[in-house]
């Protein structure tokens, strides 16, 4: 690997369920949808759908593995919406559509679910180190909103949100170790508590006594959100593809998995693509969404070669390390924590063409123990291609960073835990200005983008569904959408 210059921070919705993979309908409304559109005509339901089952409390679930299962497969090659990515967005987009309309929908990818920046998260659905004055807030917070309701719709029924999404109330910590810092979090508890969200600011001896393995110093605090959550991306993701599977045999749902995208047709008459060609088939669509993460831009540029269209979806590749420690006992964490650099790294912003921009380096600590129990350190970020290799000086730096924070990691060493220790290595989807794309392409109606949330995805993800299947629809959106607009941005 080329050398980097490495900056370590310095101490400064809609609800469906399935009980044994079989869709039951009641009565008993859970959620309603209705809406109009005109670009689909009849096939938009002018009534509301009711959905509604019963479930029972399943036991605890081994982790899936995406690569042993077959695709659901389906006769017909055209759909109402066609889906490009088969990760978090693009597979809550689907169930967004199947669950809230009567549309059929198509997701296709070059991999499977979980095989990108899905897969390699560390879960966390946290506010503590939003901003609320940023452009992202509304969206994020909707997202959450839309996030805790479906746990406690699945909790409602019988079933526990901890085994079917890894979902729990952890509470989430911001710290900081300067007098600097300290300033910082109360202006952001502040900052929270004006927005609507429950946070407050915990002295080192109130930090302490909440989290006691954590060590800032005399002069440090936190910034505590006791209602932030987590979830497990391979739980999550794993029923919301049962709920989008459901609708394969009413034939409303199909999956193309290792199918990469070569192509789009383009209509002779109204000039709208109305077709993705993949390897191995021609999937036809009234809408097209690409929702295929860092992957994107090359993407719509392959698509869109030869062509008069002008766009650059912006979207870069940002390479991150999360080390995960099975069954460990030294340290037990009561909440999530993070330290206020990671929001700094989190947000930066580089001009583009910037020469030594694929060279910086950024570490900082998140720690986080999963549905499983493991501990989960992070993070680093790096722009580095699409590289997915995992770097062994940057797992050290991520050990040495947590071990600053953490005194108890300073005892043992690192390669005491090889045996137990496995590195997730993801590619988050970067956007310039910090902003996902969400949004149909200009002067294309039916061809839509939803990418580039960064390391926000997983948060983001639900919020962003219900924008995107808004849009196609042509209603209302719940969240100001112009922020995330591709007009101005990517063209």
């Amino acid at each position: 690997m080329s050398s980097a210059s490495i900056a370590v921070n310095s101490p400064s919705s809609s609800n469906h369920f399935i009980k044994d993979g079989v869709t039951s309908v009641n009565v008993n409304r859970l959620c309603s949808f209705s809406f109009e559109s005109g670009l689909f005509g009849s096939k938009i339901p002018t009534k509301k759908l009711s959905l509604s089952v019963n479930g029972t409390r399943p036991t605890r679930p081994e982790r899936i593995s995406y690569s042993g299962l077959e695709p659901v497969k389906a006769s017909s090659r055209s759909f109402d919406v066609v889906i490009v990515g088969a990760g978090v967005i693009g597979l809550t987009i689907a169930r967004q559509f199947l669950t809230g309309s009567d549309l059929s929908v198509a997701v296709v990818d070059k991999a499977v679910p979980c095989s990108g920046a899905t897969g390699a998260g560390q879960g966390y659905i946290w506010m503590v180190h939003k901003n609320p004055a940023s452009e992202t807030w509304e969206l994020t917070k909707r997202s959450h909103q839309l996030w805790k309701m479906l746990a406690e719709t699945i909790r409602d029924q019988g079933m526990d949100p901890l085994q079917v999404l890894g979902w729990k109330k952890t509470g989430s910590l911001l710290v900081g170790r300067t007098p600097e810092d300290s300033v910082m979090l109360r202006k952001r508890v502040s900052q929270l508590s004006e927005a609507g969200v429950r946070a407050e600011y915990l002295s080192t001896d109130e930090l302490h006594s909440k989290e006691p393995a954590i060590y800032v110093g005399t002069d440090g605090g936190a910034a505590f959100a006791p209602d932030d959550c987590q979830l497990d991306a391979y739980q999550a993701v794993s029923y919301i593809e049962k709920v989008n599977r459901s609708f394969a045999p009413e034939g409303r749902y199909a999956e193309f998995y290792h199918e990469p995208v070569t192509g789009l047709v383009r209509s002779t008459s109204s000039g709208e693509f109305e077709a993705v060609q993949t390897s191995n088939n021609t999937l036809y669509g009234k809408a097209i969404v690409v929702a295929a993460g860092c992957w994107s831009r090359s993407l719509m540029h392959d698509l869109f070669k030869g062509s008069h269209i002008q766009l650059d979806a912006l979207v870069m590749p940002r390479k991150g390390h999360l080390l995960v420690f099975e069954n460990f006992n030294p340290l037990q964490l009561n909440h999530g924590s993070m330290e206020v650099g990671y929001v700094d790294y989190q947000n930066a912003t580089f001009p583009l063409g910037l020469d030594d921009q694929s060279q910086t380096l950024s570490v900082s600590m998140t720690a986080t123990i999963d549905m499983m129990g493991n501990l989960v350190l992070g993070s680093s970020r790096q722009f580095a291609g699409f590289s997915t290799e995992v770097d062994d000086s940057i797992v050290l730096h991520i050990w040495k960073r947590a071990g600053e924070f953490f005194p108890k990691l300073k005892e043992p060493s690192l390669t005491d835990f090889i045996k137990n220790r496995k590195v997730r290595v993801g590619l988050r989807p970067y956007m310039p200005d910090g902003k996902p794309v969400i949004g149909n392409v200009p002067g294309l109606s039916n061809l839509f983008l939803a990418t580039g949330h960064e390391g926000g995805g997983l948060s983001m993800a639900l919020g962003t569904a219900e924008m995107v299947v808004d849009m196609v629809l042509g209603n209302t959106t719940h969240v100001d959408s112009s922020p995330f607009a591709a007009e101005g941005r990517c063209c």
